[in-house]
């Protein structure tokens, strides 16, 4: 449905991050429910129907690194992308361990090399790009990674690329997160320069954020489990327990959207339903500005 000059988006992605789920459903840290807070996101989503093309997780699935943990991702999305009738991509973060997650979340045995994936919706080519260091909490991009990379994109998408890593390439104005950030940033920018790539979408930092990485732009979810607060004093790090969120990304023929979506329960103060947009849609430009942009009572 068209009500103004932009057309609807061609695919739209939920894209979730840093969920850090432990066994058994156990508070992180004693007192955040991760679980709780997944759940919500779930029944947000649920609210757009088929809407939906994908789903991308960026990692940090399980806090530990736990089987159950990964399991409880999967009871929690996979049915989610069922009823959407969309494609779920995880993306390895530096929490995750690559065995489990390759057997709970892959359905395969890990091999010893990166877990990497390829996938696509709708004419867009989605890359879930493993850039974590087993045993270490930061990124990095080696000759190995760099060259499968560069090697699947050598032939374009039709509608371009979006690249899902956990660790994304742009800086935080939280000092102690540089030391966890992406190494190897030289050889993914020549990799990306000339690609097809129209979007980075990025996790790690637990608050939503935005930047570019040579002309491409990026985009950071904010956490489910807990959020990391920048206004905390400098050279502090500060995890509270709110400002959880998700993003929904929209792409367009020309460009994108990112939108972040709070994670509830919150209180509904004004309302306008479906037969509002319906009888609206049914109007000529002339008439929907005269039913609901004019001004009135001054």
């Amino acid at each position: 449905m068209q009500l103004g000059r932009y057309p609807a988006a061609q695919t739209t992605i939920a894209h979730l991050s840093d969920t850090h789920l432990l066994a058994g459903g156990a508070p992180l840290g004693g007192a955040a429910d991760t679980v709780r807070a997944l759940d919500q996101a779930v029944e947000q989503l649920d609210r757009l129907g088929t809407v939906l093309d994908a789903i991308v997780v960026t990692g940090d699935i399980a806090d530990l690194g736990e089987p159950d943990a990964y399991r409880l991702a999967r009871a929690a999305l996979e049915p989610l992308a069922a009823r959407a009738q969309a494609e779920l991509l995880w993306v390895m973060g530096n929490h995750d361990e690559r065995a489990p997650f390759a057997a709970e979340l892959l359905g395969r045995p890990h091999e010893g090399a990166p877990l990497h994936r390829v996938a696509e919706v709708g004419g867009v080519r989605l890359i879930s790009f493993d850039v974590s260091v087993p045993g270490w909490h930061h990124g990095a991009v080696d000759e190995e990674r760099a060259t499968w990379l560069a090697s699947v994109l050598a032939t374009p998408a039709p509608k371009g690329t979006v690249l899902a890593v956990h660790h994304a390439p742009i800086p935080t104005p939280i000092a102690v997160m540089d030391v966890l950030e992406l190494q190897g940033q030289e050889r993914l920018a020549e990799v990306l320069r000339g690609s097809d790539v129209r979007l980075i979408l990025g996790g790690h930092l637990h608050y939503p954020s935005a930047g570019s990485f040579v002309g491409v732009p990026v985009s950071i979810a904010g956490a489910t489990a807990y959020t990391l607060d920048v206004s905390a004093p400098p050279r502090e790090l500060h995890g509270v327990d709110g400002g959880r969120s998700f993003s929904l990304v929209q792409l367009f023929d020309q460009g994108h959207l990112v939108s972040v979506a709070p994670l509830g329960p919150s209180e509904v103060i004004s309302r306008f339903d479906g037969r509002f947009v319906d009888e609206l849609s049914g109007l000529d430009p002339l008439a929907r500005l005269e039913r609901f942009s004019r001004k009135r009572g001054f």
